[in-house]
């Protein structure tokens, strides 16, 4: 899931390569680098250990111009982080490749390579490929032709970008797997992992297919298919603006995204219900007739968006009566699972790109499934073109790399599902006016919720010494308390585990202590007298309790008890609500631990390798 971006243009291209990769940072940050073609010929190489601003502080004391170029940041696979396996990476005389994805069967080409002679000067699968492309020049002498007679070569996952020094004004691209777009100048193209990184240079772009070989030069885009014939692709223009990647008045991106979910709320409902009911054509022309099929639903997943299936379990079983399960995407492609065309395969990702979530689909479809639905956030994604159906959620960008606005909006897609299937099963239509009414107030309720910063930073003061905290709720807030374990985790780096309220004594209660903060999820439902029971058990073994909750609930701050008071909420809403403030506890804990809040060790925001 790294990023590359490339250029050709009668400009210098670096800065451009440098700007889409500050904005392709969230793909990973472990290492950046940038390959060039000078004018005067001869491609030079500058490659840091590190973040982007590393490699703009390295071109500023070995400056660099050119009309052609292509760079990378890097979130480690093969080989750890270091500058000799930072990309692009390099083969014989002036071949230069950036890549995306994971190679499978590098060791093997790596073994055919050494044994002709090659030596390698990384450990990365990348590295193969360029040596690979490299083999096939010594025929051809044509980089497009020995591009496309390496990529059968390749087994797995990829997005490339490849310049030859002795072809000037010319770059190849590729891609099986992993996400590439071309971007449309007036005398200039491009090509970058997400739009995001072209916006600040045109709005015209081209989203390529599974198996697409690009030619580009200034003045023309040739597209190849898998098959090797030429075909045309429609250019779109994009609707997001340069700006919407900007962090604006906010200190991180996360704390942007947070605040930027009453309107992402808005967004994702419009046009989508009425004032009593959902509108089954949000899912599109087919959706009726697929939705009749249905008599099951597995929902499939990774991360932050199998929590949001795990809410969704809740309301398709209790409100619709459609039976549900869902797995993490990563686990369903290896085992038994039984298929039956009634049931209805739901993949939920922001990206679209989800390596693993992508893989299970089609394991889905091959083993005989009913109709597929993906809930995504990127309309022209993998998923999307592979599914059925689709639902955008309309988040918006998301820059920062713990999710926020695009579990809430998920979250709300997943309420709209399952409004219309209840319809199908039984469902009695005061429930789905009732739902609706409900999220026609979410985004002020979201606005409410998120009046609680203040508060919280204060509290997040309770954290500065902390190693580890428990996370509790109960029913449909279970899944909740998971999304706030991982989001304390992924950015603080404090060990945060998440449990059902009611499994605390049978093993969890054992670490309760004062130095294990405990954090509880306690809408005012019919599982609040329980939950205070279950927290009383905290309470007696002298650990610290902070509680989300309802004014109503009957908890009340005492000596061991923090209890911060959420307001009269739905309770068919209260899970969207009730992650408000554990993302913004997050946040703020992170802060007080010096953490690096937007970019998070080890991580990266679009996971497009299995």
């Amino acid at each position: 899931m790294c990023g590359i971006v490339g250029a050709v243009a009668e400009r210098d291209v670096v800065p451009i390569l440098l700007e889409g990769l500050k904005r392709l940072e969230y793909r990973g940050y472990d290492s950046a680098g940038i390959a060039v073609r000078l004018n005067e010929g001869g491609v030079r190489r500058l490659r840091v250990q590190g973040k982007v601003q590393g490699l703009r502080d390295a071109l500023q004391a070995q400056p660099l111009r050119a009309h052609q170029g292509i760079a990378h940041t890097r979130w480690a696979t093969h080989g750890k982080p270091s500058e000799s396996n930072a990309h692009p990476h390099m083969a014989g005389e002036g071949v230069a490749l950036v890549h995306n994805g994971i190679i499978e069967n590098h060791e093997q080409l790596r073994a055919q390579q050494r044994d002709n002679g090659i030596v390698h000067s990384s450990e990365t699968d990348t590295e193969t490929i360029a040596h690979q492309i490299h083999h096939y020049l010594q025929d051809s002498q044509d980089l497009l032709s020995a591009v496309r007679s390496a990529l059968p070569d390749l087994d797995g996952a990829y997005a490339l970008g490849v310049i030859y020094d002795a072809e000037p004004g010319r770059l190849v691209a590729a891609r099986r797997g992993s996400p590439l777009v071309i971007g449309v100048g007036i005398g200039e193209h491009f090509i970058a992992s997400d739009v995001a990184a072209l916006l600040p240079v045109t709005q015209q772009v081209i989203f390529l297919e599974e198996g697409d070989v690009v030619d580009l030069s200034r003045e023309h885009v040739q597209i190849y298919d898998a098959s090797g014939q030429p075909v045309t692709r429609r250019i779109h223009t994009s609707e997001l603006q340069a700006d919407a990647v900007e962090r604006g008045e906010y200190r991180h991106y996360m704390l942007k995204e947070i605040f930027e979910q009453p309107r992402a709320a808005t967004d994702t409902l419009e046009g989508r219900i009425t004032d009593t009911q959902v509108l089954e054509s949000a899912f599109g022309p087919n959706a009726s007739a697929l939705f009749d099929k249905v008599k099951a639903v597995q929902i499939i997943a990774c991360g932050t968006s199998y929590h949001a299936g795990l809410v969704a379990r809740y309301w398709l079983e209790s409100w619709a009566k459609v039976p549900c399960a869902v797995e993490v995407a990563s686990e369903f492609r290896y085992r038994d699972v039984l298929a039956r065309p009634d049931i209805l395969v739901i993949t939920i990702s922001q990206s679209g790109e989800t390596a693993d979530t992508l893989a299970a689909l089609h394991e889905a479809q091959r083993l005989g499934f009913g109709p597929s639905l993906t809930l995504c956030n990127a309309p022209e994604s993998a998923l999307v073109r592979a599914s059925d159906m689709a639902l955008m959620t309309r988040a918006g960008p998301e820059i920062g790399v713990a999710s926020t606005k695009a579990f809430t909006t998920q979250l709300i897609a997943l309420m709209l599902l399952t409004l219309v299937l209840g319809r199908r099963h039984g469902m009695d239509a005061a429930l789905e006016r009732r739902a609706v009414q409900a999220l026609q107030k979410l985004p002020a309720q979201i606005h409410q919720a998120l009046q609680l910063n203040k508060p919280i930073e204060a509290l997040a003061e309770r954290f500065a010494d902390k190693q580890h905290s428990l996370f509790l709720g109960r029913g449909v807030h279970y899944p909740i308390a998971l999304e706030g374990a991982l989001k304390l985790k992924e950015i603080s780096y404090i060990h945060a585990e998440a449990y059902p309220a009611g499994e605390l004594k049978h093993g969890p209660l054992a670490l309760v202590d004062a130095e294990m903060p405990v954090i509880a999820v306690a809408p005012n439902n019919a599982l609040q007298e329980k939950l205070k029971s279950n927290l009383q058990e905290v309470e007696a073994r002298g650990g610290q309790m902070i509680v989300f909750a309802n004014h109503r609930a009957l908890m009340k701050t005492s000596n061991y008890v923090e209890v911060m008071e959420l307001g009269e909420v739905d309770e068919m809403i209260s899970p969207l609500i009730y992650t408000i403030p554990l993302q913004l506890l997050a946040y703020h804990v992170a802060l007080i631990k010096g953490t690096d809040v937007d970019q998070p060790r080890n991580l990266a925001k679009s996971v497009t390798v299995e």
